[in-house]
């Protein structure tokens, strides 16, 4: 199963990146410094996809076979997000934050934590329209801290919800960059190794809504 849903996600970055060091090894063409630039960005770039991927898979079997550990301490929403969109490509797609340096910390592993964040901002920017910015928002109520990161794609309708987090599970086509269904079941795992909560919510105006809620440390 693993391999039926991943061979495409690893075969098409790898020749990307093979296509464009050959390009650049070749003696007989003089390519500009704008080609050079470009070859380059491609290979940080589908090597970053790369490595997304492997990650996801690694994430995934370690908490299949029951061997996440964690490392839990006091941190706020205000650092995780920053750190989470450094490491994504949003290109077109505007990010929107509001998260407030003034809320509670949650007690949650801060790598972990990241990782789901990142996992699930990353499905919401390929679902969005080029035009429409993905929202990252943290709030607090009654002991929880809810971060919620909505996009203005199609949404999912309540009853195609049901198998959303499984893993390998993608719904129709992504505008924007191939799926392997992993980012989302990873996130789940992981919130809820914390002893959060992730679901899913409408969007008002349209689109899907993820929201991460922990216990305030």
């Amino acid at each position: 199963t693993i391999l039926n849903s991943v061979s495409h996600d690893l075969r098409t970055p790898l020749s990307s990146i093979k296509a464009a060091v050959s390009s650049l090894r070749q003696t007989d063409i003089i390519w500009s410094e704008a080609d050079h630039s470009e070859f380059l960005a491609t290979i940080e770039q589908e090597a970053d996809r790369l490595n997304s991927l492997v990650g996801n898979l690694l994430d995934m079997s370690r908490l299949q076979a029951g061997a996440l550990s964690l490392a839990l301490r006091p941190i706020g929403f205000d650092e995780v997000v920053p750190r989470a969109l450094r490491y994504l490509r949003h290109g077109e797609v505007p990010v929107e934050v509001d998260v407030p340096e003034t809320l509670s910390r949650v007690k949650a592993d801060p790598a972990l934590l990241e990782r789901a964040v990142a996992n699930v901002t990353d499905n919401a920017l390929a679902w969005s329209p080029a035009d429409q910015a993905v929202r990252i928002a943290a709030s607090e109520a009654a002991g929880r801290v809810e971060l919620r990161i909505a996009d203005r794609g199609p949404g999912i309708p309540p009853q195609g919800r049901e198998h959303v987090f499984e893993p390998f599970h993608t719904v129709g086509r992504r505008p924007r960059g191939e799926g392997t269904g992993l980012g989302l079941a990873v996130a789940k795992g992981f919130v809820e190794a914390m002893g959060g909560t992730i679901e899913l919510e409408d969007t008002p105006g349209g689109g899907l809504t993820v929201c991460i809620s922990l216990e305030a440390a």
